[in-house]
């Protein structure tokens, strides 16, 4: 695994995004873990996640894109992070955009921030984690309905490696599927629970023999086949 994969995945525990527990998700399962991407806080924890979603997008797609998207809420700071990192690994200058959840009628008037769209631009989504596809369902026609774009990807920071709702394949592939561009994401559950089964973080280990047969019991339930 990549260097950047491993610290990623260490991060995010030492950040309390990533939490192993009990928890009642949205969809109503009971899951064994957790992630909340509302947790990164700080300045440099922001900064630290933009660089390493701007490695995993060099790795994954390259740069050959001129817009990183981000969905509202959660995929505003996102983009912008991720523009600036890109800027600052690579020397890349790419535009941020992301879509207001009300229409502006003063002012900026319209449904954007940051950048505008144009015809033939080639656009990254950045989002935290997908587990229905439902941003991407809302925030694509608006997309397509600002300019005649070319969406190149979806990235985002955790695959949980769960069937999506189709109750086939994961809610990722399902989206790849359903609108016809690749997505990745910077780490899968598989890895994250690989590298930290038995091992500490912070002197502390974070996924015991317990967590690890709770962990195995949800994927046999709601895992990707």
């Amino acid at each position: 695994m990549e260097a950047y994969k491993t610290e990623f995945i260490e991060f995010m525990v030492e950040s309390q995004v990533l939490k192993f527990g009990s928890f009642t998700l949205k969809s109503g399962r009971q899951s064994p873990f957790f992630m909340n991407a509302g947790a990164y806080v700080t300045g440099d924890q922001l900064h630290r996640l933009g660089i390493y979603y701007a490695q995993a997008i060099n790795d994954r797609f390259g740069l050959d894109f001129d817009v990183v998207f981000g969905p509202a809420y959660k995929g505003i700071p996102l983009s912008v992070i991720t523009t600036m990192a890109i800027h600052e690994l690579f020397g890349k200058e790419v535009r941020y955009c992301s879509n207001r959840k009300e229409i502006k009628d003063h002012g900026d008037k319209g449904m954007l921030l940051g950048s505008p769209l144009k015809d033939g631009d080639h656009v990254l989504i950045v989002e935290d984690v997908t587990t229905s596809g439902k941003s991407i369902e809302e925030t694509y026609p608006i997309l397509r309905s600002q300019a005649d774009v070319n969406v190149v990807g979806l990235m985002v920071s955790l695959n949980r490696m769960e069937v999506g709702m189709g109750g086939t394949v994961s809610a990722l592939e399902e989206v790849s599927q359903r609108y016809g561009f690749p997505t990745a994401a910077i780490v899968s559950m598989d890895e994250v629970v690989d590298y930290l089964y038995g091992r500490e973080v912070q002197g502390k280990v974070v996924i015991d023999d317990s967590v690890k047969i709770a962990l195995d019991a949800y994927y046999d339930t709601y895992g990707v086949k």
